[in-house]
């Protein structure tokens, strides 16, 4: 069939999508608490100096500085209390990007996942150094391979930088801290990807009794944020195995302590903002969103029908994973998403028995609007839809409720309307920004 025939014959084939009104909705507080160090940067930097770090570091050594893609609270702050620790010894501090295969697995796209965050040498005051070589230091117990980035490894040490939290396939006591920071933040995509393929979490376990004997790692800084995403705690670590197992076994309990929740276990539309690397490993959090969105299996719970994601958050740099949780999404998501860069992640990731479902992209619509009321129609939601907007999974301190929801809001003790019912906003193109 020719193109001309071809436009004929979808000319009008179906009908417009149904849709049904947004309902108004009001702005609610989730009451979280708000402890925090009050000088990152200072902190890091003299609990370093207090540990010991002048009897580790000679002058004019070289010493890494492990940063991440997670954007830990006052990231910057941390990264530079580091580098002015080293300095303070005489030694020579820079920056490596520790992120596995984020940035597609480039050099230059690490480096710019990390200026996205605001980590540049004039920002932290140390140069920003990036590879993709790795050097293999040898098979841990499990069979995986540990690997250290090449630039790391030929340093005189390293430091590694590690936000404790619970990860989104995290179970029993083990999560995002310095143990997985050394295992896949260090190892590059090579490290990754034995890490993963042989089992993440039994890699996480046993890869770093390889890599914290054989690699110059000087101490590890744990921070552990707090729900507003400020550091609550920030601790200096011995660079034995024992030292970060027993710190990240420690400090998961604190993260969890912070740990804020969407309070609602049922709605018929669940709206989120925004995902991305920069948010969760899985873009937003299948603990909070639901894990039988990821994994086969396991409970409905909670029961959210239907979930709309609107954006992704610039420094993913393209890297969507985690989109195929969602049931809607919108042309602008899919127009800031790489299927490249975030393939090249999903494949790093597999694991004995995974699937590749957080990848797919699921119904685009071209507006906010849009999305949002064909998600209510798809949902089959009643005369009052039970809809809940958030920013994203990491910021719960402010909701966005329909009517449906607000009996359970003002009987719940951590929960306080403070803008009354309204009408989302959207501009003049449908989009709420």
């Amino acid at each position: 069939m020719s193109g001309e025939g071809k436009d004929r014959a979808r000319a009008g084939r179906a009908m417009p999508l149904p849709t049904r009104a947004v309902p108004p909705v009001a702005r609610v507080r989730q009451h979280l608490a708000s402890d925090r160090v009050p000088d990152p940067r200072g902190a890091v930097r003299e609990r370093l100096l207090d540990a010991g770090l002048r009897d580790a570091v000679r002058p004019g050594a070289r010493v890494a500085i492990t940063a991440g893609s997670r954007g830990i609270g006052a990231f910057v702050e941390l990264v530079a209390g580091i580098v002015d620790a080293v300095r303070a010894c005489e030694g020579e501090p820079f920056v490596i990007p520790a992120m596995g295969s984020h940035g597609g697995a480039t050099a230059e796209g690490q480096v710019e996942v990390l200026r996205r965050l605001g980590v540049t040498e004039e920002s932290v005051g140390a140069p920003v150094r990036a590879t993709m070589d790795t050097v293999a230091l040898g098979a841990a117990r499990n069979g995986a391979v540990a690997h250290v980035d090449r630039l790391a490894a030929e340093a005189d040490g390293i430091i590694v930088l590690g936000r404790t939290k619970t990860h989104p396939e995290s179970i029993g006591r083990l999560a995002s801290g310095l143990l997985k920071m050394t295992v896949v933040g260090l190892g590059k995509q090579r490290g990754a990807f034995e890490a993963h393929s042989h089992g993440l979490w039994e890699s996480v376990r046993e890869v770093p009794k390889v890599t914290l004997a054989r690699a110059p790692i000087l101490f590890g800084v744990a921070v552990v944020e707090n729900a507003f995403k400020h550091p609550a705690v920030i601790e200096v670590v011995p660079p034995t195995y024992d030292a970060f197992l027993e710190a990240d076994h420690r400090l998961l309990d604190v993260a969890k302590s912070h740990l804020a929740t969407i309070p609602f276990a049922r709605l018929d539309v669940l709206v989120v903002d925004e995902i991305g690397k920069s948010v969760s490993g899985a873009g937003m959090d299948p603990n909070l969103v639901g894990r039988w969105r990821a994994v086969d299996g396991v409970p409905r719970i909670p029961d959210y029908r239907r979930i709309v994601v609107l954006s992704l958050t610039p420094p993913s740099l393209g890297n969507g994973l985690g989109i195929g949780m969602a049931d809607f999404t919108t042309r602008r998501f899919v127009d800031d998403f790489d299927p490249a860069v975030t393939h090249v992640n999903l494949i790093t990731a597999s694991e004995p028995g995974g699937n590749t479902r957080e990848a797919h992209v699921p119904v685009v619509l071209e507006t906010d609007r849009e999305a949002i009321e064909v998600a209510l129609v798809s949902s089959l939601a009643g005369e009052a839809p039970r809809l809940c907007r958030i920013r994203n999974t990491e910021a719960l301190d402010e909701l966005w409720v329909s009517e449906a929801l607000l009996d359970e809001v003002r009987q719940h003790p951590k929960l306080t309307i403070i803008d009354p019912l309204s009408p989302m906003r959207f501009d003049g193109r449908g989009n709420l920004f």
